[in-house]
């Protein structure tokens, strides 16, 4: 099987990998299934782990400016980076450094630079800042490792700056692996490393290493009412991106501006009103293709099983001919779009089905004050867990 660290699909829409077990009994074949390699199994004493990666992890205080402000017009953030890169390189968590106008990275000597984004991807919570090389030579680099592979119970150590103390090294092990956030959209879902390594806040974007000193993550949440419970990007989906956020300063992302979810079966016959299967629209976002073909969101908002929906909304039933009816089929209608390409959607309402032709667009970056990562995963309670929604 493979694992869901591997990469996405690099032109379309970004699906993190489908995490649905299908509850049915599969005919037997004698098919090998390709095995995750073997990660290797290192002895690195601790105390010589922290030694070799410590050098690299850098401490960074982002200030924003309110002009408005007459007095505390400054306000500052800070979190942890990791030097991956002797020339200066530094990736970074971007709810740290997003939107912020003055950057400032302190190394483990105390030295003080001032630093510049590079690239930025606010979706899945990844910066990549730039110091100046020192004079006096280059700069400590962590190497960065692999996270396929990465097994629950994998020992796991992390290094940050939590609430000031700086060059924090704690330890723990992998409690889950492809753990998925709750409250993301579809779309712009990443299987996350579960951790019980100690995060806090100020460890944002510092490394989380395995046993062989290698970057394996990127810590980035946490759940505040919890004990032990911490969040890390995978460092396979940082590797992915970061050729793209070097070359761009972003990452592309195709963009129709529709939210939804899928018609189910049991939708249909709790509420046994005229509904096809398909992606029903819950929310058209302005400004979107979507928006321009005039397509409509839902406007009765109902709870169900504790899990809300809009209901009232168009619903797309094919794409460039392809019909929706449950998630692998609406992920490859969409998965392959890229930006100025032509879609063509087939839509239900009111009992009618029309076709619409829709140019794709990229999707604009959010505000830095409504950035799509928190450094807390949940404010809320455990409850009823929701469907699945997307975000195309």
């Amino acid at each position: 099987m493979r694992s869901l660290f591997q990469n996405r699909s690099r032109g379309g829409f970004r699906f993190a990998p489908l995490v649905v077990a299908l509850c049915f009994a599969a005919p037997r074949t004698s098919v090998a299934v390709p095995q995750p390699a073997e990660r290797p199994r290192c002895k690195t004493p601790i105390p010589d782990l922290y030694r070799q990666v410590s050098p690299a992890v850098v401490s960074i205080t982002a200030i924003s400016i309110d002009a408005s402000e007459a007095t505390n017009r400054t306000e500052r953030r800070t979190g942890s980076g990791v030097i991956v890169d002797p020339s200066g390189l530094i990736l970074t968590n971007s709810h740290v450094v997003y939107g912020q106008p003055i950057i400032e990275v302190t190394l483990d000597d105390q030295t003080s630079l001032p630093a510049r984004i590079v690239g930025i991807d606010p979706f899945f919570d990844i910066a990549l800042v730039r110091v100046s090389q020192p004079a006096a030579g280059k700069l400590p680099a962590a190497h960065l490792g692999r996270s396929e592979g990465l097994l629950t119970g994998d020992e796991v150590f992390a290094i940050g700056n939590p609430f000031g103390l700086e060059q924090t090294f704690t330890r723990g092990i992998v409690s889950a692996v492809n753990r998925i956030l709750p409250g993301v959209s579809w779309s712009t879902r990443e299987p996350m490393i579960q951790t019980d390594a100690a995060i806090n806040p100020g460890s944002s974007g510092g490394p989380l290493i395995d046993r062989c000193g290698e970057v394996v993550g990127i810590t980035t949440a946490i759940l505040p009412d919890a004990q032990g419970i911490g969040f890390a990007i995978p460092v396979d989906v940082v590797r992915e991106e970061m050729p793209e956020l070097i070359e761009k300063g972003r990452v592309v992302r195709p963009w129709l501006g529709v939210q939804g979810q899928l018609v189910t079966p049991d939708l249909k016959e709790l509420f046994r009103i005229p509904l096809v299967e398909g992606l029903l629209i819950e929310v058209v976002e302005p400004g979107s293709p979507a928006a321009g073909l005039n397509l409509r969101g839902g406007n009765l908002d109902v709870v169900i099983g504790g899990a809300p929906i809009l209901l009232g909304g168009d619903v797309i039933t094919e794409v460039d001919g392809e019909p929706v009816v449950d998630q692998r089929s609406l992920k490859d209608a969409f998965e392959d779009l890229e930006v100025g390409a032509t879609v063509r959607l087939t839509v239900f309402r009111e009992e009618k089905t029309f076709v619409v032709e829709a140019a794709i667009l990229e999707r604009p970056m959010p505000t830095a004050g409504s950035a799509a990562r928190r450094t807390m995963a949940s404010e809320k309670k455990p409850g009823p867990r929701p469907n699945a929604r997307f975000d195309f």
